[in-house]
């Protein structure tokens, strides 16, 4: 899948801990690991509306999509 997530660089931009988002959001600290380390398959809206009210953000902030090229070069 050619999508980046950008969790850890809002999350210093905003001076947020990783704890304090998982505790905002409520999710767990695993499932917001496996999300910000780009090993999800999946995220629910729900969940991603969640985390952008909780860093005050767009989905297009937390999200990127890249040619797959550039993954394989």
């Amino acid at each position: 899948m050619a999508i980046r997530i950008h969790i850890d660089v809002i999350l210093a931009k905003r001076k947020m801990s990783v704890t304090e988002l998982s505790n905002k959001v409520g999710i767990t600290m695993a499932n917001l690991s496996v999300l910000k380390n780009g090993k999800a398959k999946a995220i629910r809206l729900s969940t991603l509306d969640a985390i952008c009210k909780a860093l005050d953000c767009q989905p297009g902030d937390i999200l990127e999509h890249i040619d797959e090229e550039e993954i394989i070069g």
